[in-house]
């Protein structure tokens, strides 16, 4: 299993681009396999841009978001950026994509949220093939494109979604080359994540996806103290619709008890538990304990030691 730093899950991460930057081409100094930063709106800057900027400083690291939410971005416009990220990072560029959520949509931008896997299915429909191809004419519920996009040297660029209900699963293993999920843990992906996207895409004849798993993850010796922590930087992400549905799958109250936490050899066996149950990518969202100035250092030093190894 892969292992990644995803960094700006919580405004805690928040950060600036020399320093953000400055922690990829760390990441890739110390052996990690990938580094991830979201697409959030409200908050830093522009993902496809950092990563476009690391990958011109970078030679061998996976550069991903994780996600862009697609209601408030054309497939057109995304699928150039995209590619020019892509040829930025020499095809070391992973796209995550993903509808959002409802309230983000709805009253951030002023959009509908209205049937977001049939729209899913339907950017996939236009921003595929025109990455992939150079052109595309499609016509449907939300979109009506007739493009072309002429990319000298066209770079491969690997499409991931954030597929966690059935339909947006089966879509993935259809049409995208993996799932990218956050709060979802061993047993939501051993039992229902893994198994639905893997189908999908034999069913279809595509090659086995990635199953990427973005978790909050500190390394300490005071686990209660390490869920107090998680219980209070990451409640938001518990009131959210999606992901309270793959925390019920997992049978949890809240974010904390999904977050990987404990001391090294802990760290080691709920790692492995998730490479067993069908994860192939870890991305780690690394939190401090309060008072604990090194906590973050050591969590980051544990990953490092386990990358190749789980």
């Amino acid at each position: 299993m892969r292992i990644g730093v995803f960094v700006g899950a919580s405004t805690a991460d928040l950060m600036g681009l020399d320093e953000l930057i400055g922690r990829i081409k760390q990441a890739e100094e110390d052996g990690f396999d990938s580094f991830w930063i979201p697409h959030i709106s409200a908050r830093g800057y522009d993902a496809l841009t950092v990563l476009a900027l690391a990958g011109m400083q970078t030679s061998r690291i996976e550069l991903g978001v994780g996600v862009v939410p697609t209601f408030p971005r054309h497939p057109v416009a995304l699928a150039q950026q995209a590619l020019t990220t892509a040829a930025a990072t020499d095809s070391r560029f992973l796209l995550g994509i993903g509808p959002s959520h409802r309230p983000g949509i709805e009253m951030s931008f002023g959009l509908s949220y209205d049937r977001p896997a049939l729209h899913m299915r339907e950017y996939l429909s236009v921003m595929r093939p025109l990455m992939e191809e150079g052109r595309v004419q499609f016509s449907g519920e939300f979109f009506n494109v007739n493009a072309e996009l002429d990319v000298p040297d066209r770079p491969q660029c690997p499409v991931l979604i954030s597929a966690l209900a059935p339909r947006m699963l089966r879509l993935a293993g259809e049409r995208a080359d993996g799932t990218i999920t956050w709060m979802a843990g061993p047993r939501t992906i051993r039992e229902h994540i893994a198994p639905r996207i893997g189908s999908s895409a034999e069913a279809h004849g595509r090659a086995s996806p990635r199953v990427c798993v973005g978790l909050p993850t500190a390394v300490c010796d005071d686990e209660a103290a390490g869920r107090r922590q998680a219980a209070e930087a990451y409640e938001r992400y518990g009131q959210l619709v999606n992901y309270r549905r793959v925390l019920d799958i997992e049978g949890v109250e809240g974010p904390s008890e999904v977050a990987l936490i404990g001391n090294e050899d802990a760290l080691r066996r709920q790692l492995e538990e998730f490479a067993a149950g069908g994860a192939t990518d870890f991305m780690a969202n690394i939190f401090a304990l309060p008072g604990d100035v090194e906590s973050d250092q050591r969590t980051y030093a544990a990953l490092k030691d386990l990358v190749g190894k789980v």
